[in-house]
């Protein structure tokens, strides 16, 4: 689904129109869109009814062609007008054996909560994308009064919003106090970018598309590089599984990761790398660790890193290196801690070279005293950074020339900030902007986590995924995320997307735990994790 703004909505049907597709063209295929939606919704529903609020723009226009269509499949239907003179659609809708009632001549509401009792779906249409808070007069009355009159129902019919939620800013995301929640908002053509901010986003329900008609070999179109994922976007990247498969196909990952004082994010890591389908996960751990994790992930196999005081040193680079040979795809920094030893670690890795070597006697890895820094193997596979590895980048000049290229980053508010020199403020103020940014400066792929998660391409490409839930407010979750991919990018996904497709798994997943659970508030980032397979059984 395209994302776009109020005025490259505006833009997009001025050139179709110029092209062929008339105004009143957009209009019939977007209400016979949304009926047809309607239909296979409720197509168990034995004599359905409905009643459209309906406006006096394109969005009561859209609602009156739904309408009309419902009624000639047999449905009751009812519009109620709202500053809405009659006109040739409200003749059709009439002629087709709708009922209209004028919110003019409903001064008491009485007629309006009469049929909101009666229906099993409500329809807003009263108002579209070029709405000017706040609202005024009678628009605003019947939105206020519809919302009290459903707050006070036993049973409450389903609401449909028609392009958007009446009384949303469809830019900046600013609701009015009148909006009427939805169940589900039917949008046409394109997702409105003020939709997935909030606090709009709350009034949203779910979300989806409605073809229009437009061709799509139109500029304003073709321009627009801003997506939001979706399922079926989704499932077209995931790789193939095919019957003669082994584990060879579908990759292998390393995970450099954990310390003592964070064992749990490399288990994490590794157990969502394997669940969204990697073939082997290793897990390159502090030695102390070993004993911690591996009865919990008997999947894994293990390399054993040279540690100081239970972080990773920075002679583990060598150790490493020697294990890459078969790797597809590498994770660096789930739970590492930011201690300066670590950070040679990574700075040695990626810049091919060892550090000096120094005798030790904690574990076997280490040289003798007295070799000089050599180099290692400088080809790397493809890289994640996550959390920790994140802030160690920062202190490393030119980091981001030392990762392979393509290499994906996935940084929350702060790591952003750490990477940047920008304060979290100025991020949140314009997260797609400010990732798309240090996405072609750095020249890697960036996933600015947090509501409404980023993910853009140093070629442009951006991808919001549309998902804000304090569900995913919590430690570990991250690791999760990190986990999933790298274990697509092992399996041969392009890095963007690869964290595309992770991304909004992991944000399905939250969802799901959190429906599961019944409440946010106790969702774990193991149940994220243990979540995925279900996310993954409803795309294929």
């Amino acid at each position: 689904m395209k994302l776009v703004t109020v005025e490259q909505m505006k833009s997009i049907e001025q050139e179709a129109d110029a092209n062929g597709l008339s105004y009143d063209d957009m209009m019939e295929n977007a209400g016979l869109g949304l009926a047809d939606f309607i239909l296979d919704m409720f197509a168990d529903e034995i004599e359905p009814k409905v009643l459209g609020l309906v406006g006096p723009g394109n969005n009561g226009g859209d609602t009156l062609v739904a309408l009309t269509h419902l009624v000639k499949e047999g449905w009751k239907a009812k519009a109620y007008l709202v500053k809405r003179k009659s006109d040739e659609l409200v003749g059709r809708f009439q002629e087709a054996g709708g009922e209209v009632v004028a919110a003019s001549k409903d001064k008491e509401f009485e007629s309006l909560g009469s049929a909101l009792e009666n229906v099993d779906l409500l329809l807003d249409g009263v108002l579209g994308t070029g709405v000017k808070l706040p609202l005024k007069g009678d628009v605003g009355d019947v939105l206020a009064e519809t919302t009290a009159i459903l707050d006070e129902l036993d049973e409450v019919p389903f609401v449909i919003a028609v392009d958007c939620p009446s009384g949303i800013d469809c830019d900046t995301g600013e609701a009015a106090d009148e909006c009427i929640a939805a169940d589900l908002t039917v949008t046409m053509a394109a997702v409105k970018q003020g939709l997935l901010k909030l606090p709009a986003f709350e009034f949203v329900g779910n979300l989806e598309v409605v073809d229009i008609g437009l061709p799509d070999n139109l500029p304003s179109l073709r321009t627009l590089q801003i997506e939001v994922a979706v399922a079926d976007t989704v499932a077209e990247i995931l790789p193939e599984r095919p019957l003669d498969s082994h584990k060879g196909t579908f990759g292998a990952a390393l995970i450099a990761a954990g310390s003592v004082n964070y064992t749990g994010a490399a288990l994490l890591s590794g157990q969502a790398a394997y669940r969204v389908g990697a073939g082997l996960v290793t897990l390159a751990v502090p030695a102390p660790l070993h004993t911690a994790l591996a009865g919990q992930l008997p999947e894994a196999t293990w390399i054993l890193l040279p540690h100081e005081v239970g972080v990773i040193s920075a002679t583990a680079a060598e150790v490493l290196v020697k294990n890459l040979e078969h790797v597809t795809a590498l994770l660096i920094g789930p739970g590492l801690g930011t201690e300066d030893k670590t950070k040679e670690f990574v700075q040695n890795l990626l810049s091919g070279e060892s550090a000096p070597k120094k005798s030790s006697s904690r574990i076997g890895f280490l040289p003798s005293e007295g070799e000089k820094k050599e180099e290692v193997n400088g080809s790397l596979p493809p890289v994640v950074v996550d959390a920790d590895g994140l802030k160690l980048l920062a202190k490393i000049s030119d980091w981001h020339k030392l990762l392979p290229g393509g290499s994906v980053l996935t940084p929350h508010p702060g790591e952003m900030a750490v990477l940047t020199g920008l304060s979290k403020e100025e991020i949140q103020e314009d997260r797609q902007a400010i990732a798309g940014k240090f996405a072609k400066k750095w020249g890697h792929v960036v996933v600015l986590k947090g509501a409404f998660t980023i993910v853009a391409s140093p070629d442009g490409r951006t991808t919001i995924i549309p998902v804000a839930s304090p569900a995913l407010a919590r430690a570990g979750t991250g690791d999760v995320l990190a986990g999933l991919i790298v274990g697509l990018r092992a399996q041969g996904l392009e890095a963007f997307d690869a964290a595309v497709a992770g991304a909004w798994i992991h944000a399905q997943a939250g969802l799901y735990a959190a429906d599961d659970l019944g409440t946010s508030a106790s969702v774990l980032a193991s149940d994220v994790l243990n979540s995925v397979s279900d996310v993954l059984s409803d795309l294929t």
